[in-house]
C-alpha cells in the first residue's frame, strides 16, 4: 500500500500535466480555426456567421443560425465547404481536419444569438 501511496502524487502529477497540454491544444486548435474562418469565410459569413456583409448580403448567405442550416447534417455542411453548394465556391485549400474543424465552430457561431 506504501508504494502506491507514494507514486500516487507522480501520477497525479502527470495526469494533470496531460490535461493541461490537451487544453492547450485544444485552445491552439480553436485559434486555429478561428484564423482559417476569419481568412477563409468571413467576408462573406461575417465574424459572427450571420451573413450580414455586403458579399453575404449580395449572395443571399444564410445565418449559421437559421433552422435551414441548423438541420443539415455534418456532412452536409463539410461538403458545402469542400465541394461548394449554390453560390459559395468550394474551398479546396483546406485539409479535411480543417473542413472538421470548421464545420464545428460553424456550428459554434449558429448557437450563439
Amino acid at each position: 500500500m506504501k508504494a502506491i501511496t507514494r507514486k500516487s502524487p507522480v501520477i497525479l502529477t502527470i495526469a494533470v500535466v496531460g490535461l493541461l497540454v490537451l487544453g492547450l491544444q485544444t485552445k491552439a486548435d480553436n485559434a486555429a480555426t478561428e484564423t482559417t474562418y476569419k481568412t477563409k469565410c468571413a467576408m462573406c459569413h461575417g465574424p459572427d456567421g450571420k451573413g450580414e456583409t455586403p458579399a453575404g448580403k449580395a449572395m443571399k448567405v444564410k445565418d449559421f443560425a437559421s433552422a435551414e442550416v441548423q438541420k443539415l447534417t455534418d456532412a452536409e455542411l463539410s461538403d458545402a465547404i469542400s465541394k461548394g453548394k449554390g453560390k459559395m465556391p468550394a474551398v479546396k485549400t483546406l485539409t479535411p481536419d480543417q473542413v472538421k474543424d470548421l464545420t464545428a465552430y460553424a456550428r459554434l457561431l449558429g448557437k450563439k444569438k
